[in-house]
């Protein structure tokens, strides 16, 4: 399972950082040292992933302790996107208080520091985690198919969101398109404009997937700025859907 996650996290992120040179070229130039020590970290983290995902896989296929089943019709139809949401609000309200408790400044050093250290992030930052912040998100998944049921193919469409999530958010330009990131849904889903954000604040928009406890907790301040797309452009059209309200304070950052 470790070898499994960890060509995972090549693919993707390898991936993502071709379509990057492809669509964006030079973004991430001078960032060669950066982005070694992303994957570095990334395959240290890619180790620890694998252990609670290796126990999971093993205990449901020789011992049934999961919730996880093959028999689509172990459950009714309509489960299934419920299940895929439940696990994907649970995975995001973990990591969104995880996340908080990393910005505290004695962890922040001892731990999350290590994902900071990748100033802009690429796409190769998405795991690039101390090994403490790893062990905290390696758990969750692991621990909710012991708790909630879920049909293994829903669980690969969370654990595809998980990683597509994971490194599109760190890729440092936006690849979805505008009316869903500046639009009514941008409001609640979490992209690369609004994790940027935080990569450049540091305290605040701490979410995975939603925004949903940012928004609750007052620590969301919108979406954030990219080396190759104009700040002014995000003043006028994009407050109307994600940000409304925030425009003045975008104007002002862009000026």
């Amino acid at each position: 399972m470790t070898f499994i996650v960890g060509v995972r996290y090549l693919i993707a992120s390898g991936g993502f950082a071709l379509a990057t040179r492809i669509k964006h070229p030079g973004l991430y130039a001078g960032l060669d040292k950066q982005m070694w020590r992303e994957v570095r970290w990334s395959l240290y983290s890619a180790a620890i992933y694998g252990v609670p995902a290796g126990v999971v896989a093993w205990g449901w296929q020789n011992h049934g302790w999961t919730k996880i089943y093959a028999d689509i019709h172990a459950m009714p139809l309509w489960y299934v996107p419920v299940s895929i949401f439940a696990y994907l609000f649970l995975h995001d309200t973990w990591f969104y208080w995880t996340h908080r408790w990393m910005h505290i400044p004695k962890w922040f050093r001892i731990a999350h520091a290590v994902h900071h250290a990748s100033r802009p992030p690429t796409a190769w930052a998405a795991m690039s985690f101390h090994p403490i912040e790893a062990l905290t998100g390696a758990i969750v998944i692991p621990a909710l198919v012991f708790l909630i049921p879920i049909h293994v193919g829903a669980l690969g469409v969370v654990l595809t969101v998980m990683t597509v999530m994971g490194v599109t958010n760190h890729m440092g330009w936006e690849i979805f398109p505008r009316f869903l990131w500046s639009g009514p849904l941008g409001a609640w889903l979490i992209t690369a404009s609004h994790h940027q954000r935080h990569h450049e604040r540091y305290g605040c928009n701490y979410g995975l997937y939603f925004r949903f406890w940012d928004r609750l907790c007052g620590t969301d301040e919108g979406l954030g700025r990219f080396r190759h797309r104009s700040d002014a452009a995000l003043c006028p059209p994009a407050g109307g859907g994600a940000d409304r309200g925030r425009t003045a304070e975008r104007c002002r950052d862009a000026a």
